[in-house]
């Protein structure tokens, strides 16, 4: 037997899930990419751009000074917009939820209101 549905969101329904699921999967898949894209372009830049990553910047070749010291950053910096849209896709969802349960309550709020008037 199924449970009475209502008109506001149920954090525990399947569908609430799976939009949020989704959501998380897109921006871990992106995040993944972006982490993919860093570590195989390094080779492929040595491969086939092998004057310009012979280069000597700051003491260092281009490909040191990326795999050196800019690759860690990068790898922060990736994680650090990952979680930060992480929080922000769940604090959507709780904001989805709370608008529908405030706006059910004011609804009720204004029946409260008129049963005490009687």
């Amino acid at each position: 037997m199924q449970p009475p549905s209502s008109d506001k969101p149920d954090i525990h329904s399947e569908e609430f899930l799976h939009r949020l699921m989704r959501r998380q999967l897109r921006l871990s898949i992106a995040s993944a990419a972006a982490f993919l894209a860093a570590l195989l372009g390094l080779p492929l830049a040595n491969y086939f751009f092998p004057d310009l990553m012979a280069t000597r910047v700051f003491g260092f070749t281009l490909t040191w000074l990326i795999l050196g010291v800019l690759f860690f950053p990068l790898v922060w910096g990736i994680s650090w917009l990952f979680i930060r849209r992480s929080i922000a896709l769940e604090q959507a969802e709780i904001h989805e939820i709370s608008a529908g349960n405030l706006g059910e309550r004011a609804k009720g709020g204004e029946g409260e209101r008129e049963k005490r008037s009687l």
